[in-house]
């Protein structure tokens, strides 16, 4: 019995964003679900691969392949870039695409521009840490962002969806411009309490309850314990900020544990300083089923590699809502040998025939 050929479509950007824009409540609670099917088994997340670039040693690829079980029932790859030199010249500095493959025929269905549903699920799972590392001491009233970038402004857009308010919301970054437009960008946002620049990066970590790194950073760069001592939730988005005794002096929190001990992010550096694993609590997923509990009397510090599965859960919520309005865009014959032995149009569909784009909701 033949198989079906999805068709193909091309999804970009401002659909994306359409889609998920004002929905953060919601997102969270993909991601959520996401991490708890995770947990539970239910999908597959292989290791990353990191494409480097010869002679250009900052910037790199990533492939983040993937497949989620359940309702979602779907395959997939994110294939983003990394090219910091981008920031100078006033382009964001990743970009990316993902595409969804069909769980029956594997053949692929969907091709999304995927920035925005990565920084969407970047925002959104430190957004739930946020709130599930909060649980058990007083809710952070100061928050301070490291680094004033997308990601940044993505996830106080995050925060602020989901009922987080401050009294005062510190910045800091390298770039005193970068500084000042993530400023305007708060003011504008209308975010209430004080907004404090920072120039000193040692006085935005004291004075934070919460604190956002979401740097370019490739190796360590805060390297005092001592900056720490009032015990703050840190959301290390960026991976590679903290020295490696910081996160031995810590509660740690990852999204999983074998991706997250890889690549020489910080966590990676400290189990090759302290040779085990036994400074890692947990993952984000016992947090949420109650199995684990960060110590009290340290800080807790959220270090989330960035698991392809949340990228195809968002992609397919993101297809399923333009399918469902009748908004997805098809790129017509785009699968053209679809007969083993050639011939005629005729022949390559009763091997395989284009089907509406409803059969993957």
């Amino acid at each position: 019995m033949s198989q079906s050929v999805p068709s193909f479509t091309v999804i970009p950007g401002e659909q994306v964003n359409r889609v998920l824009a004002g929905r953060e409540r919601f997102v969270v609670d993909l991601v959520e679900a996401a991490y708890l099917a995770h947990g539970r088994g239910e999908t597959a997340n292989p290791p990353s691969y990191f494409h480097r670039l010869p002679g250009r040693q900052a910037s790199r690829i990533i492939a983040l392949p993937a497949s989620v079980g359940g309702d979602a029932r779907v395959d997939g790859i994110k294939w983003v870039s990394s090219f910091p030199g981008n920031v100078a010249s006033g382009l964001p500095r990743a970009s990316a695409i993902l595409i969804l493959n069909d769980h029956a025929t594997g053949y692929p269905f969907a091709c999304l521009e995927a920035s925005i549903i990565s920084a969407a699920r970047t925002a959104a799972s430190a957004a739930l840490a946020a709130d599930w590392l909060t649980r058990d001491r007083d809710r952070p009233r100061t928050v301070g962002f490291f680094g004033t970038g997308l990601i940044a402004r993505y996830l106080h857009t995050y925060l602020a969806g989901t009922g987080w308010s401050f009294d005062r919301i510190g910045v800091h970054d390298l770039s005193a411009n970068h500084a000042a437009g993530f400023r305007e960008y708060l003011r504008q946002s209308g975010a209430g309490g004080e907004i404090v620049v920072h120039d000193r990066a040692e006085d935005l970590v004291r004075s934070s309850d919460l604190v956002v790194f979401a740097t370019v950073a490739a190796t360590p760069h805060v390297t005092d314990i001592g900056w720490f001592g009032h015990d703050p939730v840190v959301l290390h988005v960026s991976l590679r900020d903290l020295a490696p005794q910081i996160l031995l002096a810590s509660a740690n929190i990852v999204d999983d544990v074998d991706h997250c001990l890889r690549a020489q992010t910080s966590a990676h550096l400290a189990e090759q300083r302290c040779g085990n694993r036994d400074f890692v609590s947990g993952t984000l997923d016992e947090v949420l089923t109650g199995k684990v509990r960060p110590a009290s009397g340290l800080p807790v510090i959220f270090s989330p590699f960035g698991l392809g599965v949340l990228d195809l859960v968002l992609g397919k919520y993101v297809y399923d809502e333009l399918a469902a309005a009748g908004e997805l865009t098809f790129v017509d014959g785009f699968f053209h040998e679809l007969n083993r032995y050639g011939g005629t149009e005729t022949a390559r569909q009763g091997q395989g025939r284009l089907v509406p784009s409803a059969d993957h909701r």
